[in-house]
């Protein structure tokens, strides 16, 4: 019995391996097809560089790259989580009076259409070229996500949970903590993790508008001086930054709620 559980522990941490490695195998191979091509087809540095290139121009870069990593890593941060403490309460008010629901509603829904691209250079005029702009475009683009899957999360509850809580005496704030609160999680999480992949797209836009410093500036200063594969550096390192956040609310999302279907699915099938 024993040596038949150790080996399922050991198969188990094998295939835990497996999935890991996955990925980063469909990388490499995506790109060795990309490094042949460029080779075989002997195309222009400028046009598209070569993996290896690319690697080298970020070492070689690293100082200005970490730079204004730094600056766009602030903006992303700050606007992301001013989105969480700003949608999470507003989605409770929202959830708790119909009233207030009917009267937010419509104006979260006119600035959400508005393209943020549009609003960025208002921020501009009216904040200066300073990083409150950035953050607050960062904010608007992360702040819907989260909004609507808590609103969506915390009204998720069957109305037969609730009477059968009331029946038991329990208090609106007792449903709340107790019911309400642990069955939106899973949709919270959900809304997290597609605005931490926002808050990037957000500090760069901003920083398209008018900046001097950050990555989305270096890339329109790569893009005009035709800086190819500094240019894909600097993509790269807002890829790293996207991903990172969002494994790191993905770990995060793990240990708060392991027992919800996503989480468990993930760790048995290896997928997100």
């Amino acid at each position: 019995m024993t040596d038949a559980l150790a080996q399922q522990r050991k198969s188990d941490r094998l295939e835990a391996i497996k999935s890991s490695l996955v990925p980063f195998v469909g990388i490499f191979i995506f790109l060795l097809i990309w490094e042949i091509l460029v080779r075989w087809l002997d195309v222009a540095s400028y046009l598209l560089p070569r993996p290896t290139e690319v690697l080298v121009t970020m070492i070689d870069k690293y100082d200005l790259l970490w730079k204004h990593s730094l600056v766009t890593l602030y903006e992303m941060l700050l606007g992301y989580f001013l989105a969480i403490a700003v949608a999470v309460p507003l989605a409770i008010m929202v959830t708790a009076s119909s009233t207030f629901d009917r009267f937010i509603t419509p104006i979260i829904l006119f600035f959400q259409t508005v393209p943020k691209i549009a609003i960025a250079p208002l921020f501009l005029i009216w904040f200066g070229v300073g990083p409150l702009p950035k953050i607050l475009v960062a904010f608007l683009i992360s702040f819907f996500p989260i909004l609507i899957d808590t609103s969506v999360g915390l009204r998720s509850i069957t109305p037969d949970m609730i009477d059968l809580a009331r029946s038991m005496g329990a208090s609106k704030m007792q449903i709340f903590i107790r019911f309400r609160l642990p069955t939106s999680m899973p949709y919270l999480f959900s809304g997290l993790k597609v605005a931490a992949t926002l808050a990037v797209v957000g500090a760069v836009v901003g920083e398209w508008v008018g900046a001097d410093k950050g990555l989305g500036y270096l890339l329109l200063v790569t893009n005009s001086n035709l800086q190819t594969a500094l240019m894909f550096g600097v993509i790269v390192a807002l890829t790293i930054q996207g991903l990172i956040l969002f494994y790191i609310i993905q770990m995060l999302e793990n240990v708060l709620i392991p027992w919800h279907v996503t989480v468990r699915a993930g760790n048995e099938f290896g997928t997100m």
